[in-house]
């Protein structure tokens, strides 16, 4: 991916560094990675062909990638939200911006929508994302592999972690010939991220199912039938509560739909944005 490395300090300090391609007058595309990833996980031909019609802004997630991994912090929503505020803010974008979030990413951007509002914001999307978390939330149910992978996911003895992570990282490609290298990538990705941070991410429980239901922005869900880190349940879920949502499932598809069929998703996220109402 062309284009500069950049940095932000959010609202408690922490350093929030994120990668920008495109051109500067193109719609905002934000994208907010998932759990014990980082902004390599879109990988480099995908982030390019957005690039073509967007201006990509493709951040590294607090504790995550090369952003600040402080002590503390991670069950604060406002934290998560003061993230994206600062990114926005860095990068001089006040409307008209494209939230774009896997998994976890999802959650994030909730958090930053309940503590900021839509005045920046065109549209939202969810990829095999999760809406809200903790015990019974409906948007943050987990699918098998997921919790096959706790507690060991955590731990800081490598055998352990590596074992419970090894099944989580095949869910991220999922059964896809030609995706192996992929696979590796994201594993590695996982592994570099702090085991107390993955541990961290877990601790907190938020619901935004109210956000969901008076969201004043289009959405689009886009979800793996066939999800074993996030439930399809949790993307149909946020579809039944947001009032104007295009829903989009793939049949047989596991947890990382852009790593899956990168063109098709290339096409929904454009089919999606193009629907919205014209650029400023």
């Amino acid at each position: 991916m062309t284009g500069p490395v950049r940095q932000a300090s959010s609202i408690d300090g922490t350093n929030i560094v994120y990668r920008v391609s495109g051109d500067r007058g193109a719609r905002p595309l934000v994208l907010l990675h998932g759990w014990a990833q980082s902004s390599a996980c879109w990988g480099d031909n995908l982030l390019d062909d957005l690039a073509e019609n967007f201006r990509v802004v493709a951040v590294d997630l607090r504790g995550h990638g090369y952003s600040d991994a402080p002590v503390g912090g991670y069950a604060e929503s406002a934290n998560w939200a003061g993230d994206v505020e600062a990114v926005l803010t860095a990068e001089g974008i006040e409307s008209d911006a494209i939230l774009l979030g896997w998994s976890y990413g999802g959650l994030v951007i909730c958090d930053y929508l309940a503590e900021h509002g839509t005045g920046a914001v065109a549209g939202v999307v969810f990829v095999g994302a999760i809406t809200s978390i903790g015990r019974g939330e409906a948007g943050g149910r987990v699918g098998t592999a997921m919790r096959a992978a706790v507690p060991g996911a955590m731990a800081e003895e490598p055998r352990v972690a590596i074992k419970a992570l090894g099944s989580f990282g095949h869910a991220l490609t999922g059964p896809v010939e030609g995706k192996g290298a992929q696979a590796q990538a994201l594993f590695g990705l996982t592994l570099s991220t702090a085991p107390r941070v993955r541990a961290a991410l877990f601790d907190r429980t938020v619901s935004h199912d109210d956000l969901l239901r008076t969201l004043d922005v289009p959405a689009l869900v886009l979800h793996g039938t066939s999800d074993t880190v996030v439930d399809v349940s949790a993307g149909k879920h946020a579809a039944s509560l947001i009032p104007t949502v295009t829903e989009s499932y793939w049949d047989g598809v596991d947890h990382g739909p852009f790593v899956a069929d990168p063109q098709r998703f290339l096409g929904d996220v454009t089919a999606f944005t193009s629907a919205l109402p014209a650029h400023a």
